[in-house]
């Protein structure tokens, strides 16, 4: 009789664990997973989140959802991730600059680039392009320099950020041709393009997103592209390099994929893949071409490869420079 209650009771309590494991798997499919990014509603790298999370939704097989954190050069955003549990939950897509400029520029960060966060997956590149007023007398990036020549006070280049690639490379290109062009900070591309179309800044960089719809219309032209290769999506283009312009063949804009470090690597392999597949649809991959992105999905140690690549890159023009970033 007594060996008999004691079966009895082992049944409960594992049936009992069973129902509980099962009820926990219920609430966590029943959790919606948060992509966290560091910007307002509206940008590319919005449009960007809001298309991953309604596709995640059906390789995920549960709800998805976008939470805009910006501020703080998108280090809130960042945090926030940080501090999540690590159950792949919360989702970081993050541009390159935290990662590969940030630890190089602030004298202190709250968060370690390379061990709080585990990349996931390169999502896409957003390529970048010099441009200028249709009416300027100049048409390549070269032209401009052989311009600028002529006329030492009409050396500002407008960026909506400082500490980032084009800022840099902006520092090296004086660095290696002796010249004083001047960084020049914009809170955002609509206010530097109408600098441009009024002939009060000579030249602005920003994303092909931003200026695409202006120089189709005439008001602007493009000077080149910097990086090594030109952009599928201008591919008469040409590259800075090609025009023989150094300094910025590491200034290229990328967003990636991060979860909090102690996640899972099954966790983590499984949003990988799912990534790597959605950005890699031809439909998906038209859809954000029009938002001026090249999607890529290529593997999270990819990302850090390419981290740390471009940081080393960046470090003795930083340290050159004397720059250093304030909140």
């Amino acid at each position: 009789m007594f060996h008999s209650s004691i079966t009895k009771f082992a049944a409960v309590a594992f049936g009992a664990a069973l129902l509980a494991q099962g009820a926990s798997a219920q609430n966590q499919a029943h959790t919606p997973v948060k992509i966290i990014i560091g910007f307002p509603a509206g940008g590319a790298l919005d449009n960007l989140a809001r298309a991953m999370a309604e596709k995640l939704r059906t390789e995920l097989g549960r709800a998805v959802i976008v939470d805009n954190k910006p501020g703080a050069s998108t280090h809130i955003a960042l945090m926030t991730v940080k501090r999540a549990p690590a159950d792949g939950a919360t989702i970081l897509i993050s541009p390159a600059p935290p990662f590969v400029t940030h630890p190089l520029t602030y004298d202190k960060l709250q968060f370690d680039p390379d061990k709080d966060l585990i990349p996931v997956a390169h999502l896409a590149d957003t390529p970048l392009v010099a441009t200028t007023s249709a009416a300027s007398p100049y048409s390549s990036m070269r032209e401009y320099l052989e311009w600028v020549k002529k006329n030492p006070k009409e050396t500002g280049i407008g960026m909506v950020s400082m500490g980032g690639v084009l800022h840099f490379g902006v520092l090296q290109l004086n660095q290696e041709r002796g010249l004083s062009l001047m960084p020049v900070a914009y809170k955002g591309a609509p206010p530097m393009l109408t600098d441009e179309i009024g002939g009060v800044l000579p030249v602005g960089m920003d994303t092909v997103a931003s200026a695409g719809e202006l120089e189709k219309a005439g008001k602007i032209k493009y000077l080149g592209v910097p990086g090594t290769e030109r952009t599928k999506l201008l591919p008469n283009v040409p590259t800075f390099k090609e025009q023989g312009v150094p300094g910025f063949d590491q200034a290229s804009s990328w967003y990636a994929a991060y979860v909090p470090t102690g996640t899972p690597k099954a966790v983590v392999s499984q949003l990988e893949k799912a990534m790597i597949h959605i950005v890699q649809d031809p439909a998906f991959a038209a859809k954000m071409a029009q938002g001026g992105m090249v999607t890529t999905g290529r593997p999270g140690a990819e990302v850090t490869s390419l981290i740390k690549t471009q940081r080393e890159a960046s470090r003795p023009i930083v340290e050159k420079s004397g720059y250093r970033a304030t909140q």
